[in-house]
């Protein structure tokens, strides 16, 4: 497995996680509901910065 399909997988997890959290919190800005936010966040930011260098291969 590429390590772009595992940040794709661990990014679906998160958004799994990150909904089940704001949903039991009952809240958007519950500090755990951030945390997972700001995990997916950092993926998609590296996901981002792979796209562009294969982009300018």
């Amino acid at each position: 497995m590429t390590d772009k399909m595992k940040l794709l997988n661990e990014l679906h997890a998160l958004r799994i996680k990150l909904l089940e959290a704001a949903e039991a919190r009952g809240s958007l800005i519950d500090p755990e509901v951030l945390a997972i936010s700001e995990a997916a966040d950092q993926i998609i930011v590296t996901l981002q910065e792979m796209q562009r260098r294969e982009l300018n291969r």
